[in-house]
């Protein structure tokens, strides 16, 4: 089985100011020991990069492509997905569905996966599995 990690539990794990971290260092390792592959997109790294280089510095990017990333399979987006995701957002009409997040449904529905590790309640809206389960 696999999980999906997303930006926000990413930065859940990373930042020691997230309200969630504790819990998201929590499951993060029970999430290492599980034995199950670890997936996400190019863009949810490229997302979750930019919030650290704002809020953590360059120091936690480097730590984050040494210690982390090397774990993760990463599934790199290519134009059909992109155009489905922005289809998708332009379609919803809400503001606050990230095309990032739509890429993640997108990619998760394709490639089987159901769970996901994120603090992020859109993904419970589409119907995955959300650990922790904190909504």
């Amino acid at each position: 089985m696999n999980i999906f990690i997303d930006t926000s539990g990413f930065i859940g794990v990373l930042n020691r100011d997230d309200a969630s971290h504790v819990l998201a260092a929590h499951t993060w390792m029970d999430i290492l020991t599980s034995g199950k592959s670890l997936v996400t997109t190019n863009y949810v790294l490229v997302e979750t990069c930019a919030l650290m280089q704002n809020r953590l510095g360059l120091t936690a990017i480097k730590a984050f492509q040494e210690d982390i990333v090397p774990v993760l399979n990463i599934e790199w987006v290519d134009k059909v997905v992109h155009y489905a995701a922005v289809a998708v957002v332009l379609s919803s009409k809400r503001k606050r569905l990230s095309l990032v997040d739509c890429v993640s449904f997108e990619t998760m529905r394709l490639l089987g996966v159901t769970t996901a590790f994120t603090f992020d309640k859109h993904f419970m809206e589409q119907g995955f599995t959300c650990i922790p389960n904190c909504f």
